[in-house]
């Protein structure tokens, strides 16, 4: 006669103990809470766009119509494409940020291009309706020739 205890078979947990999400479930609960943080948002915006890979009108309604502009006259160089085939797109390393005032949020972001580290700087401001705006970004670039960094900026 088959038993006919209540116990879990093997590999299955009991169902009266309550299941703990797995650790990596928790992490990545925790890495989509942060990239809705205003400056997580923007900086993945910006490298989609200054890498190529989205068009500039992914931040129209996001910026202020000077950092529109500029980035606009920026994107198509795409100075965050990585050179060659078999390179990945770029990556957000690290987001940092400061509150120099109410309503506006300075911004930086450490991009993986390549091997390389790249830096980008934005600064985000609070509209009436509460929506972030970007209104300046800078980004370092390295020329081919010319071995000392120059900023480009948008403002």
């Amino acid at each position: 006669m088959p038993s006919t205890s209540r116990t879990a078979p093997p590999g299955r947990r009991d169902s009266r103990r309550p299941a703990r999400p797995a650790r990596s479930a928790v992490l990545a609960a925790r890495q989509r809470e942060r990239d809705r943080l205003p400056h997580y948002w923007f900086a993945h915006r910006l490298v989609l766009v200054l890498s190529g890979v989205r068009p500039v009108h992914l931040l129209l309604g996001h910026t202020r119509d000077r950092a529109y502009e500029q980035l606009a006259r920026l994107a198509p160089q795409a100075p965050l494409r990585p050179a060659g085939a078999d390179v990945p797109a770029p990556v957000v390393r690290q987001v940092g940020w400061c509150r120099p005032g109410p309503g506006a949020v300075e911004a930086f972001a450490r991009i993986a291009v390549g091997d390389r580290v790249r830096a980008l700087a934005f600064r985000l401001e609070q509209a009436r309706d509460q929506r972030w705006l970007c209104c300046a970004v800078e980004l370092d670039t390295l020329g081919a020739a010319d071995p000392a960094p120059r900023r480009e900026a948008v403002r």
